[in-house]
């Protein structure tokens, strides 16, 4: 009983609170599909879910980065497509290999990251706006190379894109696999680093982590540099999905990965999120998505109409959070009377050590 006691008071834990509203929000989604509509409850359903999303699920692993160190990056969709461009036109205009295209992108990615980071830091300018010059900046690129879409005939390309790998009854792309193992790794850097504390500290209070002595200024280029890494390599896997570049793709990509990190139980305000939850907040959204297809009759609008309603609803549950918090913390509470009562027991010691000091005698014989 007392363990079940402990579960639930973690469950209503301020910073897990909303990722297990997210899970519990799949399992909903997924079982009412599984209920509606015939065939909806299969494995290979489910794992289309992370074929059909694994890129954003990429994209969305770099913005959890962002937004828990207190930042916000507008521009990933933007370096998706600007990453199939740049793709396509070394392999069908230079013909380059696709083993040598990969690693280019992946630096340029960085480096855009890396850049929107230090102009960020070091001229204290608005992360919105910054991202958004990034934006308008990579979009324009694209169509600056070409205005046209490329198809890619490569067949290294071409082989990598119809990879499939059996998992039970189901199977699953190369891009799942690069998906899962990006994932992995985000995990391990977020929770088992110093670069994933400092991320975390950051977002809870940077001048705090500044005074501490923490690298907030490496910790904050470092933070865009990995969206810029990852939106990089969601656009590569993006274009194993699709095997063209053009310039509009990934149109509010940028929107939807915002949306799947804070559906995800991250928090806009910084400082509180967990990777793991952008998976399952990617897998909302595909899931949805899926529901609509499986109905047949709804506009595929709807998709963006239940996506707003949601992160309308995470994100008045995340201030309702952060009230429920500062009211723990509010002068009378168990904590705050804790807190006081140390303090007056440390100013009476203060004084009485003061006055010995003044006698000349210890304190237990004043």
């Amino acid at each position: 009983m007392r363990r079940l006691l402990d579960a639930l008071a973690h469950l209503v834990d301020p910073r897990t609170l909303p990722i297990a509203v997210t899970i519990l929000l799949f399992c909903a989604l997924f079982g009412f599909g599984s209920v509606m509509y015939t065939g909806f409850f299969s494995w290979q359903v489910l794992l289309d879910l992370l074929v059909d999303n694994a890129f954003l699920l990429i994209v969305a692993i770099g913005m959890t980065f962002v937004i828990v160190s207190g930042g916000i990056d507008l521009s990933v969709g933007s370096v998706v497509a600007l990453t199939t461009i740049v793709e396509a036109v070394l392999s069908e205009h230079l013909h380059l290999s696709v083993w040598v295209i990969v690693p280019i992108v992946l630096l340029m990615g960085t480096v855009f990251g890396a850049v929107q980071g230090a102009l960020i830091h070091f001229f204290r300018l608005q992360a919105f706006i910054v991202t958004l010059a990034g934006m308008f900046f990579a979009r324009g690129l694209c169509f600056l190379i070409t205005t046209q879409s490329i198809t890619i005939t490569d067949p290294t390309f071409r082989k990598i894109s119809a990879f499939r790998l059996d998992i039970g009854v189901g199977s699953v792309t190369a891009n799942v696999l690069i998906a899962l193992i990006a994932l992995l790794a985000a995990i391990y850097v977020a929770h088992f680093t110093r670069f994933g504390r400092n991320v975390y500290a950051v977002g809870g209070n940077a001048r705090s982590a500044l005074l501490m002595g923490l690298p907030v200024a490496q910790t904050r280029i470092g933070v865009y540099a990995l969206s810029g890494f990852c939106s990089a390599l969601g656009g590569a896997v993006f274009t194993f999905y699709v095997l063209s570049g053009y310039g509009l793709q990934g149109q509010g990509m940028e929107l939807d990965a915002i949306a799947a990190t804070v559906i995800g139980g991250t928090l806009l305000t910084g400082g509180v999120g967990y990777v793991i939850g952008s998976l399952f907040g990617v897998g909302i959204l595909g899931t949805i998505q899926t529901l609509i297809t499986f109905d047949g009759t709804l506009s595929s609008w709807w998709t963006r109409i239940v996506i707003g309603a949601l992160l309308c609803a995470f994100c008045l549950l995340q201030r309702l959070i952060e009230r429920h918090a500062k009211s723990v913390r509010r002068p009378g509470g168990t904590d705050a009377a804790v807190v006081t009562a140390g303090r007056e027991r440390g100013h009476s010691e203060g004084a009485a050590s003061s006055d010995s000091q003044v006698i000349g005698r210890a304190p237990g014989q004043a």
